[in-house]
């Protein structure tokens, strides 16, 4: 039910720019309103959930380790399992953020009826660095559209994603990886039984959305190509904030793939996607692993009235005399002179 939820969601929603552009000839609507609308919720909703997570206490300390802990100096210790500095923990969330090393180190668990194995799991590391290494380039190569003149970086990029040609236009490298990537992660929650009964609705929503993005903008570019200059002209003219329809006719295929965009760009901040931001503030992962170095003080703590030993031995001075229990006079004066 979850799956065809979602895919009945993300067709309502290419049906929609169907209707509104096709039928009701909306164009203003879904070129300049709802983009500047979703791009709003976007940054606003992404600067919410931003101050939400820095304002939120660490109460404990809870950096996730697998490796030996800095100890005695003869004892030598994981620098990227178990950071004890600042620098280790920067050394530790790059290897993370941008070679998805604790995913490279995932293993699976099967059990064969007898015994729990442990094997190799290294199909999902390659299924997520293939979507977001190829989703990463794709974003920087659609900045041609919103920049003029266009930079010589992006034109490298595009020339190096397109370098191996077959035929006109070029066929780029990412829009095949992307895809794979993307049918590898769909399937993943599809077959496994063990992750689609893990899976929601909130995993398959997204999930579709972006296959939907990816394949209607490979179609433009192999089939049903669109006035390249038109475009250009519409989203030069956002990113200026001077926006203007384009002379030149549009085809319906690009507002369907440029409104399920603005669909992304909305519901990010409110969905699992914004864990591209929130793992900079994951207590797992951006604490160093010093507790017998350093004290971390719970931020939540307030005073609280207490009752020391002292002050609970005189209340009760009289019961324990009578129950022969030691009264410990010295101790309590040494207490006193340190306090």
């Amino acid at each position: 039910m979850n799956l065809i939820f979602s895919i009945v969601v993300v067709l309502l929603l290419i049906l929609v720019p169907l209707i509104g552009v096709g039928v009701l000839g909306l164009t203003s609507l879904f070129s300049i309103y709802i983009p500047y609308l979703a791009f709003s919720i976007f940054f606003f909703g992404l600067i919410y959930r931003i101050i939400d997570w820095a304002r939120s206490p660490q109460p404990f300390k809870i950096p996730t380790t697998c490796g030996q802990q800095k100890s005695l100096p003869w004892i030598k210790h994981s620098r990227l399992e178990s950071p004890a500095s600042s620098w280790e923990v920067y050394l530790r969330m790059f290897f993370e953020v941008f070679l998805f090393r604790s995913l490279f180190r995932n293993l699976r668990a099967d059990f064969d009826g007898k015994r729990l194995i442990y094997g190799s799991a290294k199909w999902l590391w390659l299924g997520a660095i293939l979507f977001h290494v190829s989703f990463l380039i794709i974003l920087l190569r659609h900045l041609r559209f919103f920049v003029y003149p266009v930079p010589e970086w992006i034109k490298i990029l595009d020339f190096v994603d397109s370098f191996f040609q077959i035929g006109l236009p070029p066929i780029y490298l990412t829009d095949l990886l992307i895809l794979a990537g993307l049918t590898f992660l769909f399937l993943r929650r599809l077959i496994d039984p063990k992750v689609n009964y893990l899976t929601h609705a909130s995993d398959y929503f997204p999930l579709l959305l972006i296959i939907g993005i990816a394949t209607t903008g490979v179609l433009m570019r192999l089939f049903f190509k669109p006035d390249i200059y038109a475009i250009k002209e519409l989203a030069h003219g956002l990113a200026t904030f001077n926006p203007t329809l384009p002379k030149g006719k549009i085809s319906l295929l690009f507002y369907i793939h440029f409104f399920l965009v603005c669909t992304l760009a909305a519901y990010f901040p409110f969905s699992k996607l914004v864990h591209m931001v929130g793992v900079f503030f994951s207590p797992t992962r951006n604490m160093a692993n010093d507790n017998r170095m350093r004290r971390h003080v719970n931020p939540w703590d307030y005073p609280v009235k207490y009752t020391t030993y002292c002050e609970w031995q005189e209340k009760f001075r009289d019961v324990m005399e009578e129950a022969g229990i030691p009264i410990d006079e010295d101790w309590c004066k040494e207490a006193q002179k340190q306090a």
